[in-house]
């Protein structure tokens, strides 16, 4: 499991460790991390001796990072010139360190010639606000002049905010980035983490200073493996989990099949389907239990999905109302969060789980989608605190929080395939079965949001790839997860 951790909580585990090591020890493990990053990607290409590398120093401990590295990259025989953002600022012992190994100071962003590699130092994880205007002017110089050369960010890539993921204004888009001790929240939120490209974890000693638990976590494989309700010998269709799904209208009945498609795919040991779009259902899956509602009336289940294609009118709201008055978990999506009753939310004894994109979030907050879209993990952990709800936030990056104080899950497996009409419906249907089969609410939400990623480029294959595609390709999803 990738695990980040706020910049206050990364600086008190710092200054724990530094008062057990020698002095200077932690910068001196960042920069040997950094160094034989630097030297693997120059030899992609070529070799580190008689490679080209530019520095961008700023004023801090990130800069003093990089210079050491430079030196030793410039003791490998690599040619290393550094522009320093605030010559009288840079660090000292990290300046005279690069300069005794033979490294050069620039005198400008201008004649550097041809270069091989490009080290983002201008900025730490302590920088806010975007860039100063001497630092977006010497980056843009040598962005304007040398485009296509490679960049590693030192730590994180300057100018992005490390907390929170946003971006202010321009800033470095690295094609990869060192980070040291743990990740940051910025690696793996957008926007920012559009900006860090590959990620490379340095080990310096920080982790048992780190306190549990972190504020971020990235499922992977195996933690993904372990949660899947896989059935045994004595499984029947209840222990499996039945989900029951509403969805669909008579202008999208499309919905209905695809949570339903989502639902199957993803495990569930019955479907029971209200809604407009029965014949549809049945003529697509026919092993699908229809009712024609209220689906209080349907019969058992062990979760709801409601909303998908739901659309609006008398109908759709006594559904949504209904539903909420179940005693089982509710994924709410899509119309049904347009039409659900914030306080009925809020006072619900079962979990209750919205699966909003950008613009559905930003309506039930009140702001601009914008807003949103800029500071995710702000509107996720808002929405869950507000609607005392599990709330996955799709996007770029989806992001799954709870109203109490866990982790912010993000799902490392977001593609842009999954960018299609009806997608969000799969998923739905996908997480409600989950939530059928017993999983937590967080649990169902992040393996859901997992597996929805995997299906995506099973589905595709580097193809265009539909909803139906993705439904299909959960199965293998699974198979893959399973097998590690």
């Amino acid at each position: 499991m990738r695990r980040a951790y706020s910049v206050e909580t990364v600086r008190a585990a710092e200054a724990a460790l530094m008062k057990r090591v020698p002095e200077g020890a932690l910068m001196q493990r960042a920069a040997a991390g950094l160094a034989a990053a630097c030297g693997d990607l120059l030899r992609r290409t070529g070799r580190v001796y008689g490679s080209r590398v530019l520095l961008l120093v700023g004023s801090g401990d990130n800069g003093g990072d990089a210079l050491y590295a430079g030196a030793r990259l410039a003791r490998r025989g690599a040619g290393v010139r550094a522009l320093l953002v605030s010559p009288d600022r840079a660090h000292a012992g990290g300046l005279a360190a690069f300069l005794a190994a033979g490294g050069r100071v620039a005198d400008g962003p201008d004649g550097l010639g041809g270069l091989d590699l490009v080290v983002d130092g201008i900025t730490g994880i302590g920088g806010r606000g975007g860039l100063r205007e001497d630092a977006l002017a010497l980056l843009r110089a040598v962005t304007r002049s040398h485009s296509r050369t490679p960049v590693i960010a030192v730590d994180l890539p300057s100018g992005v905010e490390a907390d929170s993921g946003e971006v202010h204004g321009e800033a470095v888009r690295a094609d990869a980035t060192v980070t040291f001790g743990t990740y940051k929240p910025g690696h793996l939120i957008d926007p920012a983490a559009e900006h860090a490209g590959a990620l490379r974890l340095v080990d310096i000693g920080l982790g048992p200073e780190l306190p549990e638990p972190p504020d971020l976590e990235a499922l992977q494989y195996a933690d993904v493996a372990a949660l899947l309700p896989v059935p045994g010998a004595e499984s029947d269709k209840y222990s499996r989990g039945v989900v029951g799904v509403v969805a669909g209208s008579e202008r999208y009945p499309g919905a209905a099949v695809l949570a339903v498609s989502g639902a199957l795919h993803g495990g569930a040991g019955a479907v029971r389907y209200v809604g407009p779009g029965a014949d549809a259902v049945i003529a697509r899956f026919p092993e699908t239990l229809v009712h024609a509602g209220p689906p209080s009336k349907a019969g058992r289940v062990q979760a709801w999905v409601i909303g998908p294609g739901l659309g609006d009118g008398r109908w759709a709201e006594e559904a949504v109302a209904d539903v909420l008055g179940a005693d089982v978990p509710v994924l709410v999506d899509a119309d049904g969060l347009r039409l659900l009753d914030p306080e009925t939310v809020r006072t619900r004894t079962a979990a209750t789980v919205l699966t909003p994109h950008a613009g559905e979030a930003a309506a039930l907050l009140g702001v601009a989608r914008e807003e949103v879209e800029a500071g995710r993990l702000a509107a996720v952990r808002e929405l869950a605190a507000r609607y005392r709800a599990t709330v996955l936030l799709k996007g770029s990056t989806t992001l799954v929080a709870e109203a109490r104080d866990t982790p912010v899950r993000v799902n490392p497996t977001g593609t842009g395939w999954l960018a299609t009409a009806g997608s969000g419906d799969v998923l739905s249907g996908l997480t409600g079965s989950l939530l059928a089969a017993g999983l937590a609410p967080r649990d169902a939400a992040s393996v859901g949001a997992y597996l929805h990623g995997l299906a995506a480029r099973h589905g595709s294959d580097g193809a265009p790839v539909s909803a139906q595609d993705v439904a299909h390709g959960i199965p293998a999803a699974w198979r893959d997860v399973r097998a590690g």
